[in-house]
């Protein structure tokens, strides 16, 4: 679509310039430091930081119906940068010049209504956001885009040649991270940590396919990222948690392309997200407060973030309805089949806290919750769901679970509308299936499996069959009919059909 076949309101905002001044602002101390370098932490205090627009002002300037319309008509436009999730461009990261920006793709995953009898079992009519549709198959990738692109625009402006990156994760975190980095070729070194035994074969294999440096560390997630903030501290390297702000900034598309599948319509709207490292339920509230605050939307949906009781520390806080009474602590984490959310200590929980008191001020108390559900919950959620129609992950599962109990809570109306977040792709967590269907979990998982919910392959050859193609040798073509008739009927029994005739 030609820019002149814009509107004219909207015809020079089609294709953006940079603008803004973004910096660091520390949520301890309070001060603001300069994005020249990619930092962490707060210098002066350790806290951990946000990335935030000291120009913001300047974006409230257009009103909310321009930039639903300029946001809806971009999706036209073909501009390798703007097709993924800097479509939000002024939202995201406007400082980064668009010929500096990295898109594998990311973002725009499918919404997809459930099924008229996965919502009769969960209780409300729910959509699904399929975010393992991205390029690594996980959310991440909305991070890692933002994130990657600022290193590239980075490394010009100081004239580096090379870059080492390096990540902590429980899987997804890795895989997008070395994606990513591959990318960019051998400009940036992709090194990742992982807990020994507790990534799943399909989760480590994408990481070493794009040619990372795997480190795999005794422990669980939470001594990996201590070891990767260590080395952060101490030696010239780029760290890719979320940790890093620009995962953030670039995880709110997530808010973003909500607003605009649901028509800018959120008031009834529930949004459902599996709480790990606290990096995702951040993005998320920060983005529909961008939102919000420029008029795009008129109301915040309500937040529902969801733990495993093996992994509950958010839970856990938000339990003591008083905000002066709160005090955050750490949980050891019990094994859990959505492995992307077993994080006993999440680095962007000062986020979380000061980002939901923020976003009460304006919805209410009831605007934000925080539901707990048992492994058990996750695997039947994700089993159930997939049996109609959808791919949804572990962390999904649990999504779907918390959905469940909240309505069966009373603490979510029926009448509204709800989205789960299934973070990554069933194919990542496909081990997690097979030991159900073999009721093989180990007994600190605490699942029980149900006849019902398994499935396995059945090895039909009728016993009476001399020869079959598997034994080698060349069938004749008697044989060969005989083996096709015999095992057609032996099948239309087990399936329980009637011959034609």
């Amino acid at each position: 679509m030609a820019k002149t076949d814009f509107p004219v309101e909207i015809r020079d905002l089609v294709i953006p310039g940079t603008s803004g001044r973004y910096v660091y602002h520390c949520l301890g101390c309070g001060r603001d430091w300069s994005i020249e370098d990619l930092l962490y932490t707060c210098p002066e205090c350790r806290s951990v930081l946000l990335i935030e627009d000291r120009e913001w002002d300047r974006l409230k300037k257009v009103p909310g119906r321009a930039w639903r319309q300029l946001f809806d008509y971009r999706k036209m436009v073909d501009h390798p940068s703007l097709n993924g999730i800097f479509l939000y461009y002024e939202l995201i990261a406007p400082v980064i010049p668009l010929e500096d920006v990295i898109c594998l793709g990311e973002g725009h995953t499918p919404v997809v209504e459930a099924n008229e009898i996965l919502q009769d079992w969960v209780g409300m009519q729910f959509y699904v956001k399929n975010d393992g549709q991205n390029p690594s198959a996980s959310f991440k990738d909305r991070g890692m885009a933002a994130a990657f692109s600022y290193i590239n625009y980075a490394m010009k402006r100081r004239g580096l040649d090379s870059v080492l990156a390096i990540c902590a994760s429980t899987g997804d975190t890795s895989a997008s991270a070395a994606l990513y980095a591959s990318y960019l070729g051998k400009k940036v070194k992709s090194v990742v940590l992982l807990p020994h035994g507790k990534v799943t074969p399909q989760q480590l294999a994408q990481p070493l396919s794009n040619g990372a440096t795997v480190l795999e560390i005794p422990g669980v997630f939470d001594d990996c990222m201590k070891i990767v903030e260590f080395l952060a501290d101490n030696y010239p390297v780029a760290l890719l948690n979320s940790k890093n702000a620009w995962r953030i900034k670039g995880q709110e598309s997530y808010s973003y392309e909500l607003a605009q599948a649901f028509n800018y319509d959120l008031g009834n709207h529930t949004v459902v997200a599996p709480i790990g490292n606290a990096g995702n339920i951040t993005a998320i509230i920060s983005g529909f407060l961008n939102l919000y605050d420029l008029g795009i939307i008129d109301s915040l949906p309500r937040i529902l973030g969801v733990q495993s009781e093996h992994a509950n520390p958010v839970y856990r806080y938000y339990l003591e309805p008083e905000a002066c009474n709160r005090r955050f602590e750490p949980v050891k984490v019990r094994p859990s089949v959505a492995q992307a959310a077993m994080i006993g200590n999440p680095v962007s929980m000062p986020r979380v806290i000061y980002l939901v008191e923020k976003y009460r001020e304006i919805g209410g108390y009831e605007s934000f919750l925080v539901e707990e559900v048992k492994e058990q919950e996750i695997m039947e959620s994700m089993l159930v769901a997939n049996r109609n129609g959808h791919i949804v992950c572990t962390q999904g599962g649990e999504g779907i679970a918390g959905l469940r109990k909240a309505l069966k809570r009373g603490i979510i109306d029926r009448s509204g509308v709800a989205v789960v977040d299934s973070t990554a792709h069933v194919l990542k967590f496909l081990v997690f299936q097979e030991k159900y269907f073999t009721d093989s979990f180990e007994p600190e998982f605490e699942i029980e499996t149900r006849e019902s919910l398994k499935n396995r392959p059945r090895y039909v050859c009728p016993p009476d069959l001399e020869k079959t193609p598997a034994d080698g040798g060349v069938l004749t073509e008697e044989e060969f009919e005989l083996f096709v008739r015999r095992t057609a009927i032996e099948i239309a029994r087990i399936l329980n059909i009637d011959n034609k005739g």
